[in-house]
């Protein structure tokens, strides 16, 4: 009598996400989140005065919240792939013999040291939640209001979320911290690295140029454009 074979299950079905939408997290158990991307400071280099009045501003707005937030740190191994790229097409283009030169030994020195160090690079993110009332049965809320149509709640959830996201938004901007809210194509981004970060080295989903905290500052200034 042959032995069944184990059924293997899905890592799909042990992650809380049902559906990313119109920049939002759509999670398993009727929750929503959206995300912001933020830059970082250097604490250090602020002097004793800067430093305590960025906690103080920092308590404020934390205070001043009637709803929770998530701050996630991810540390990730630093891709420099399409740096080294650029530079090998720079060198190809250069007509000046010696510039291709040092081009070439720079990228070797860069490519050289990447491969050598375990240099990480670190994003911060604040996930940002809203979470709707369960319906009663029938498609009646507690006080008898008729249940909306699918899209239409959604795009009043969608309302309610944004509302958040931007009260967050300009709270971290009123402390220096420079923040942008990812859209969909992005949070995929994130979740794919996240869970698969091998793969994710060797096998890019997309060219995705706004994801980087580094260039946070001029994604808020061409939108502002």
């Amino acid at each position: 009598m042959a032995r069944k074979q184990p059924k293997f299950k899905s890592t799909q079905q042990f992650l809380p996400v049902q559906e990313i939408r119109d920049g939002i997290v759509v999670l398993k158990d009727g929750g929503y989140r959206s995300v912001l991307m933020v830059n970082a400071i250097n604490f250090s280099l602020k002097s004793a005065d800067e430093q305590q009045a960025l906690l103080e501003s920092y308590q404020n707005f934390l205070n001043g919240l009637s709803f929770p937030i998530q701050i996630v740190m991810q540390s990730r191994t630093l891709d420099l792939t399409d740096y080294l790229t650029s530079l090998e097409q720079a060198a190809n283009k250069q007509t000046n013999d010696l510039l291709r030169t040092q081009t070439n030994e720079y990228t070797t020195f860069v490519r050289d040291l990447v491969g050598v160090a375990n240099i990480m690079s670190k994003t911060f993110y604040v996930i940002v939640p809203h979470n709707e009332t369960p319906l009663l049965a029938g498609g009646f809320h507690l006080f008898g209001k008729k249940k909306s149509s699918p899209s239409r709640q959604f795009e009043e959830i969608k309302n309610a979320i944004a509302e958040k996201t931007s009260l967050i938004s300009n709270g971290l901007a009123s402390l220096g911290l420079n923040n942008v809210q990812l859209n969909t194509q992005e949070l995929i981004e994130l979740f794919y690295t996240s869970y698969n970060s091998d793969s994710a080295r060797r096998q890019k989903l997309f060219s995705i140029s706004n994801v980087d905290a580094s260039i946070i500052r001029n994604v808020k200034d061409a939108e502002a454009q």
